[in-house]
């Protein structure tokens, strides 16, 4: 029920230093749906994550659903895939902006103004498996039958060169597996050939898009696991990466390297992906998990677990594999996205504030600092420091790195050499 991550890179400004930040985390409790009773004993949420308050808050719950599948973020608004609905969220207030039904609905993309869904549920058939809408209205666009788009049940979807790639896995079914990938022209909305990752590629829990390739993570027919690595030509190598499979989607591109898990294990695994081979555990990170997710401008690790039934919990590690924060959350927490923003927008339309010397060996002098504003400095782990009101910072007694000025309107990152 879950997916991949959303990805950016850090934009820098020469002057203010200025760059995006993780202004919020979203995360989505798939909650706990009793199938004996058919009732929701615990909803499915949307919460929110604050990493400079290490504060969380539920910002929406998913009446009737049973559970959520996927979040993505696009531009002041976000979308939700849950059960039989698509969501659309305001980014800031979380207010619902609008919803349409759609049955078995998996995974997101979004493409200009195209929001593409893929559907899919065990043992259960619909007449389409790949749909496109309006992202501004939710009006449908285009709905692909079982003859002119998918003929089985599709999961992730990656969008490279205005193509939308699309794994195909047959929502698992058992002794009936499949291992393929959609493409869809997101131009001529016209679905083309089927990539076949082949006998030992069957089953995709999980893709993404890394250095130009696509990756899936395979549970191929429930004996083992395996990588595939897919050129956006066709190529296809699949190399197996263990005897048993993987947990359900614990599995996340991490750096240059594929982090995953294997299902009921409590040891966390590094895959190379340029030489597609198996580096090794991970060290000082144990536990059984639910999701992983790499936070892109820290290179924090963010990992989740949950007994599935009455309680989820989210962990925070570092670049050394320290456990740096941890914090409850709903039943069942999988998707997590990051909501990326510049402070570029924030200091001129609402403060200039300035750094300067910056990088520094210690010592920073605020410019443009309001009468009494007050400031916190905040470390890459989300904790405050220090906090002040003068002009100047001294850091001569912390350690070299990657530090934040925060102010109630913007972010400036430090870096004390």
């Amino acid at each position: 029920m879950k997916k991949g991550l959303l990805f950016s890179a850090a934009l820098f400004c020469a002057t203010a230093f200025a760059q995006q930040y993780v202004h919020q985390v979203l995360i989505a409790n798939e909650g706990y749906f009793d199938f004996q009773t058919n009732n929701i004993v615990e909803p499915a949420t949307i919460g929110s994550y604050n990493p400079q308050t290490q504060t969380y808050q539920v910002a929406n719950t998913l009446a009737g659903q049973r559970f959520s599948s996927d979040v993505i973020i696009d531009g002041n608004f976000y979308y939700v895939a849950a059960d039989t609905k698509i969501y659309k969220f305001d980014l800031n207030t979380h207010q619902e902006v609008g919803s349409i039904s759609l049955p078995g609905v998996r995974n997101l993309a979004i493409s200009g103004n195209k929001l593409i869904a893929t559907r899919g549920e065990y043992l259960q058939t619909f007449d389409s498996y790949l749909q496109v809408f309006d992202k501004n209205s939710l009006q449908l666009i285009a709905a692909f039958d079982t003859t002119n788009g998918p003929k089985w049940a599709a999961q992730n979807i990656v969008v490279a060169n205005d193509i939308a790639y699309i794994a195909i896995n047959n929502a698992y079914e058992w002794g009936n597996e499949k291992g393929l990938i959609g493409q869809l022209n997101l131009s001529t909305l016209q679905y083309g050939s089927e990539i076949d990752l082949g006998a030992e590629g069957t089953n995709p829990d999980n893709m993404f898009l890394f250095n130009n390739e696509i990756y899936t993570v395979n549970n191929k027919d429930w004996s083992g696991a395996s990588v595939s690595k897919v050129s956006l030509s066709g190529n296809v190598n699949t190399q197996n990466i263990a005897s048993a499979v993987t947990g359900c989607g614990t599995s996340a591109l991490r750096d240059d390297k594929l982090v995953y898990q294997i299902s009921m294990e409590n040891t966390l695994n590094d895959y190379n992906l340029l030489s597609m081979s198996n580096v090794g555990p991970v060290a000082g990170i144990v536990n059984n998990f639910y999701e992983l997710a790499q936070e892109p401008i820290n290179g924090l690790l963010y990992t989740t677990t949950t007994d599935f039934f009455s309680q989820g919990m989210v962990q925070i590690y570092d670049a050394t594999n320290s456990l740096s924060h941890q914090f409850a959350v709903g039943v069942s927490p999988g998707t997590i996205v990051f909501d990326l923003r510049s402070n570029v927008g924030l200091n001129e339309s609402s403060e200039q504030i300035g750094v300067a010397p910056n990088p520094s060996n210690g010592v920073f002098q605020i410019n443009g600092l309001g009468l009494n504003q007050t400031y916190q400095i905040v470390n890459t782990t989300g904790q405050i420091i220090l906090t002040g009101q003068n002009n100047s910072i001294d850091l001569s007694n912390f350690e070299s790195g990657i530090y934040f000025l925060n102010t109630e309107k913007s972010s400036i990152k430090l870096i004390k050499q």
